[in-house]
């Protein structure tokens, strides 16, 4: 593409739709994953009894599958996002594509 055809892009109304609902889920599952990430840091500095625990009086404890969980949902959000980039950022991205030749 030369230089002509980014400034077409780059002012096409869907391009900037699209920048703006990439950004928007970007920064609210980066939000949903920090408050969970931190949530349990804060959880290990503030409670540490609570993950500490045991689970259902065996050797496990509480903290374990709180700390999967925690790993679990970073893919599920990876998922989320890699979903929604797939069926309407691509559909969009093809629209503008088009609308540029």
């Amino acid at each position: 593409m030369n230089a002509a055809a980014y400034e077409r892009v780059r002012r096409n109304p869907k391009f900037q739709q699209l920048v703006a609902a990439r950004n928007r889920l970007a920064i609210q599952l980066s939000i949903v994953m920090l408050v969970i990430y931190y949530g349990f840091i804060l959880l290990v500095a503030f409670a540490p009894e609570v993950l500490g625990a045991s689970l259902a009086g065996g050797v496990t404890t509480v903290g374990i599958p709180i700390g999967i969980l925690v790993i679990v949902s970073a893919f599920v959000l990876t998922g989320v996002y890699v979903s929604k980039a797939n069926t309407t950022f691509d559909s969009l991205t093809g629209e503008i594509l088009k609308e540029t030749k």
